[in-house]
């Protein structure tokens, strides 16, 4: 979405590599043991699983790492864990949709409500602000994959609905139930990907600026630095100006 990826190089920038590198291994892991443990512990025949895994080596997860997860959802040692979806609204009125992972709705629902209320947000029923995005394939390339008309190029062969390409990137969208054929075409065509996931992409954006900003990335800080939640998606839009002094 517009302003996360930036939002992200500014934490980054902040000297948290290394705490978030573990934070993500420690996701990453996670939707592999689930996946594996709702389905087949095979890749092969486990699109989800296949995903996970996909998304683990993206992010250099050692091969040690990514088979200890799977090992562990056929041990009996697995957690169980459920899936739930919080919404809710943030600073400016951005709607924010959270996806996590976890092995107690109590504690989740507590601590997620309660980073809203610290940032002077609300949390809402399931189904209040999830209509404003659309659930879509979303299948990422660094700028090295190729050159933008390259790539849009393949991703129209390969089905796609849409491509977004910047300086940081290529963003190739799909419809949700084509998200796996469309990204088995873009490996033959441009390699692996750097990332393959189904997400919540807003329809509109809000425009967000100031304090404002600065109090919606600490919202969404708070909820990416919690263990049960997965992904955080919200319709910001943050300016260049902006991001430059939040970096400074």
């Amino acid at each position: 979405m517009a302003g996360h990826s930036k939002f992200k190089n500014i934490m980054h920038r902040k000297g948290r590599q290394d705490a978030a590198r573990s934070k993500m291994f420690s996701k990453l892991s996670k939707e592999i043991t689930v996946a594996a443990k709702m389905g087949d512990p095979d890749p092969d025949s486990n699109p989800r699983l296949r995903l996970a895994v996909q998304n683990a080596k993206a992010q250099s997860m050692p091969k040690d790492n990514i088979q200890r997860a799977i090992n562990k959802s056929q041990s009996g040692d697995a957690e169980n864990y459920e899936e739930i979806r919080y919404e809710g609204y943030g600073p400016a009125g951005v709607a924010v949709v959270v996806e996590a992972l976890t092995d107690n709705r109590n504690r989740s629902a507590s601590n997620i409500r309660s980073y809203f209320t610290k940032c002077g947000g609300s949390l809402g029923e399931t189904g209040s602000v999830s209509f404003m995005f659309d659930r879509v394939g979303e299948i990422t390339y660094k700028r090295e994959a190729g050159e933008a008309d390259a790539v849009l190029e393949a991703a129209i062969e390969a089905g796609a609905e849409d491509v977004q390409s910047d300086e940081n990137g290529h963003t190739v969208y799909t419809a949700f139930e084509d998200l796996n054929e469309v990204a088995k075409a873009l490996e033959t065509a441009l390699g692996e990907a750097d990332s393959t996931k189904i997400i919540w992409k807003p329809q509109n954006l809000i425009p967000v600026d100031g304090e404002k900003a600065q109090t919606l990335f600490k919202l969404i800080d708070m909820l990416e630095d919690d263990d049960d939640v997965q992904n955080v998606y919200a319709n910001f839009d943050v300016d260049d100006a902006t991001m430059e002094q939040l970096a400074s």
